[in-house]
């Protein structure tokens, strides 16, 4: 069955794989990104935001399908600013899942997929978290705070937890729109092709994303191989899980985790 899915994030790394994927197995791939994509907008700002829905709409009503059956949420930044990284991992992703969800409430069998992170693991930064989490993106554009770094995997547990409560909500389940996410671990991307490519950055990895496979790393396919179970029709009593996709870093960060 040809399905209709649109992917943020998709002119590099996992959005990128995810789409061509998604094209190999017959299916209408939408891409968004700030260039190179078929909906150019910045999911940064409520505009682009605004402007990625309204893009979107058009093209389903204009004929590339009648429908959206899907929507993976990839987008994301790291190593930025604490603002941007808030704006797109949170606010971006959320903002997306929920400004398309009109459209996927139409499909007869809609999917949709969070990117999350192992990140939402490490050390966070409990002030950034609750800037996050109080709903008011304002608070971040004003924010004159620091946060060294704990703002990566704040975001990512933010919208982790995000995930868990609306996934099963009147809104998303109990409309029949299933929200999944999936948690990748060390994965080679460009976002990271500059810390793979140092000795103390590959050693800083290897602490933070210990995998037990005998491979460096995974590649931006395994992802997208994941995401796009997710999406399956057949696929239809999965609701608000996170699939990690990291080589069992999971397993072996959180052994008692069940």
């Amino acid at each position: 069955m040809e399905r209709t899915i649109l992917v943020t994030g998709a002119a590099s790394g996992m959005g990128k794989a995810l789409c061509a994927h998604l094209r190999g197995k017959g299916h209408t791939a939408i891409g968004v990104d700030l260039r190179d994509a078929d909906i150019v907008a910045d999911l940064g700002t409520r505009k682009g935001r605004e402007h990625m829905v309204a893009e979107a709409q058009r093209l389903i009503s204009g004929g590339v399908s009648g429908t959206l059956d899907g929507v993976v949420a990839a987008a994301g930044v790291s190593q930025v600013s604490a603002k941007l990284t808030g704006a797109v991992n949170y606010y971006g992703a959320i903002a997306t899942l929920e400004g398309l969800r009109p459209l996927l409430a139409q499909s007869k069998s809609p999917r949709a997929v969070l990117i999350t992170s192992t990140a939402s693991f490490l050390e966070i930064d409990a002030e950034f978290l609750a800037l996050l989490q109080s709903g008011d993106e304002d608070k971040l554009a004003t924010s004159t705070a620091v946060f060294d770094g704990g703002d990566y995997s704040a975001s990512k547990f933010a919208v982790a937890q995000w995930l868990r409560r609306a996934a099963t909500s009147a809104e998303w389940a109990g409309t029949g729109i299933l929200l999944n996410a999936i948690g990748p671990g060390r994965i080679r991307t460009p976002m990271i092709e500059p810390i793979l490519a140092t000795e103390e950055g590959r050693a800083m990895l290897a602490q933070a994303t210990p995998i037990a496979l005998d491979r460096p790393y995974g590649e931006a396919i395994d992802i997208a191989e994941a995401a796009s179970f997710l999406l399956e029709v057949e696929t239809s009593f999965i609701v608000g899980q996170i699939l990690y996709v990291d080589g069992g870093t999971d397993a072996i960060m959180r052994p008692e985790r069940v």
